[in-house]
């Protein structure tokens, strides 16, 4: 019995427009959006189809692939698709939730419009930084973390595949821990376009605030397992509000999460939302996976064998 896993995508896959064909196509997409859009209070299919400056700014970029990625996985259940485990990157594990029936959808939106004020306002544009790490032993980057500690806050913030690690942390730690990785052999080294040093502990402040807006949040049983980021396990209803606390300055443990799926019989991975981030990471980790993406009309073609 083949298993398939629906993975959701994170933030940074955004693109403007995203969602539109199947918008203009489908009225569950349309209803998802438009709901969404009374949760938040402005017209989130505008902001994404006309405003890009505001569709990357993190407040309104989590709400924006958290409901496009909510949509499509409602088309997916209409066209008879099911997933047997489900997990998402950062972000992405708040569409995770929904799917797997242990959030409801306009609660998640809330909450994730709030999650991303706090990361704007915890980390400021140009208060740290993150650099991935590719073809370098894990060993090698937590050690000279660990060294350049010294300077300030760097740690691995992501652990997206075993040949790419991203880290992240303050200005001047980030950058001596790229100087001792230089030095230790690392030859790729790129800065990543993002706003803040997510999921370090300098997000600290933002998880105290999500601690808080949690508080008033009730969470259902899951309807089908999650492996969560934080300790790459099947996440318990007990412990979400725990795990999504730590989640927003801890490191996201993809790959293992990954490998939790496949030992539990999943060979199918389908990439729910915007872009091919994750279906690229598991091709990395697994040559043998099956994987699909639906992020637009051709690509549901695709999946549908259309």
């Amino acid at each position: 019995m083949t298993k398939t896993a629906f993975l959701f995508a994170g933030q940074g896959a955004q693109y403007l427009g995203m969602g539109r064909d199947l918008y203009d196509r489908y009225p569950i997409v349309k209803e998802t959006i438009d709901q969404a859009s009374q949760v938040l209070g402005y017209d989130l299919r505008d902001l994404i189809d006309k405003e890009e400056t505001k569709l990357n700014q993190t407040r309104y970029t989590q709400p924006a692939i958290l409901a496009t990625s909510v949509a499509i996985y409602r088309l997916l259940k209409e066209k008879g698709y099911q997933p047997d485990m489900v997990a998402g990157l950062s972000l992405g594990e708040y569409s995770a939730l929904v799917a797997s029936g242990a959030l409801d959808f306009e609660a998640a939106v809330a909450l994730v419009a709030k999650r991303g004020a706090y990361m704007e306002e915890a980390a400021p544009a140009g208060s740290g930084k993150m650099v991935a790490v590719l073809n370098t032993p894990v060993e090698v980057i937590e050690e000279a973390c660990e060294t350049a500690s010294k300077v300030g806050e760097v740690t691995p913030a992501n652990y997206n595949t075993p040949s790419q690690i991203v880290i992240g942390g303050e200005v001047a730690a980030v950058d001596r821990a790229v100087e001792l990785l230089q030095e230790a052999g690392a030859k790729r080294l790129i800065p990543l376009n993002v706003s803040g040093p997510f999921h370090t502990a300098l997000l600290e402040p933002a998880s105290q605030q999500l601690a808080g807006a949690l508080e008033g949040v009730s969470f259902s049983d899951f309807t089908c397992p999650l492996v969560g980021n934080t300790e790459a396990t099947v996440m318990e209803k007990d412990r979400i509000q725990e795990l999504l606390t730590r989640q927003v300055k801890e490191p996201v443990r993809f790959y293992e999460s990954i490998a939790v799926m496949q030992d539990a019989g999943v060979t199918n991975f389908i990439e729910i939302g915007p872009g091919k981030v994750l279906s690229g990471f598991v091709k990395k980790i697994d040559k043998t996976a099956k994987l699909a993406n639906v992020e637009d009309q051709a690509s549901l073609d695709a999946l549908l064998g259309n």
